[in-house]
């Protein structure tokens, strides 16, 4: 039987003491408050062409040229093999190579390397990360995430939540998306790190940190790499130095079953190697990095199952903190 019980003191009164929302800063506002900070905003895009256009003009054309509160905008192509690249230069973005960025050092897959890429090719003393298969986007996003860090000093680290609508047969469900957070990375952070219980979308792509702590940040190669920045910068700077912002609505295009099953495995690696440093876990890996899932029918679907076994590689890897590797005698270009 489910028990109910009372929010903690400490969750509670951090989520009311830092919880904000997009709509208290406009960006007048925000550019008198920057002073002579810069301010970059990198967007990580692996065959993103349909969205990225969007996006970026919508930054270029409200927050480069209307109000200059952002400096650069960069877009970091992650191998695609369409027109990406070409779409965000087009529409006012500086475009960098993933493997250019990390020429020199070892290959890596996956979104955290390129979010590792782009702090390396950012320039802004504040760097905001957007994801580039957001629909129907505004401005506000970014204005939201780098408004409690243009206007409060205390605060490190801003991390977006926002209502995710799941269309499906049954029809939209308002806060229908975000399922892998609620069947993995929230069971977690509660059992194991509760301080960080008040965050309402611990998965979120969209954030914003100086670039003094994000640059002392370890970045998970996969699609850990959202909790484990959380995990880590709970380490680093403490729950009080985070915020959240209530960016509104967010829409993008929602991925199968399958695929979401592959990121909650990654997300349990990568929340393992953490159990360990905290003393929990006596490897710092788990005894297995594959994943095996059941898909119905297939040419190669095996007698009596009526369906095809798929085994998965989801160990991740981590690419050492910039600043680290910025001190050694092979850097990033």
């Amino acid at each position: 039987m489910w028990q109910s019980r009372s929010v903690t003191p400490v969750v509670e009164a951090w989520s009311t003491y830092r919880t904000g929302s997009a709509a208290q800063w406009t960006p007048r506002q925000l550019l008198r408050a920057k002073g002579r900070s810069r301010v970059s905003v990198v967007i990580p895009a692996r065959n993103e062409e349909e969205t990225v256009g969007e996006i970026v003009a919508t930054i270029h054309d409200r927050l480069v040229r209307a109000v200059p509160l952002v400096d650069e905008i960069v877009v970091v192509d992650s191998r695609s093999d369409d027109g990406t690249a070409e779409v965000a230069r087009s529409a006012g973005a500086r475009v960098v190579c993933q493997d250019e960025m990390t020429r020199g050092l070892p290959r890596m897959e996956g979104k955290g390397d390129a979010l590792w890429a782009g702090l390396a090719a950012a320039r802004g003393d504040v760097v905001a990360f957007i994801d580039a298969d957001l629909r129907q986007f505004r401005p506000h996003f970014v204005t939201g995430l780098v408004g409690p860090l243009l206007t409060d000093a205390s605060v490190a680290f801003v991390k977006g939540f926002y209502h995710r609508p799941l269309e499906g047969a049954a029809g939209n469900e308002r806060d229908g998306g975000g399922r892998v957070t609620e069947l993995m990375a929230r069971p977690l952070l509660n059992l194991f790190w509760p301080e960080l219980a008040g965050f309402v979308q611990p998965l979120a792509g969209e954030y914003a940190g100086r670039r003094t702590v994000l640059e002392r940040l370890p970045f998970v190669s996969g699609y850990g790499v959202e909790i484990a920045m959380l995990i880590d910068l709970l380490d680093l700077v403490g729950l009080d130095a985070l915020a959240q912002v209530d960016l509104g609505e967010r829409h993008h295009r929602n991925q199968q079953t399958e695929a979401l099953g592959r990121m909650a495995a990654q997300i349990l690696f990568t929340a393992w190697s953490r159990l360990h440093r905290k003393g929990i876990v006596a490897t710092p890996t788990p005894p297995a990095d594959a994943l095996t899932q059941f898909r119905r029918g297939g040419a190669e679907a095996l007698p009596n199952l009526d369906r095809e076994i798929v085994v998965t590689d989801v160990s991740v890897t981590e690419r050492p903190p910039l600043a680290q590797v910025r001190s050694q005698p092979v850097g990033v270009r």
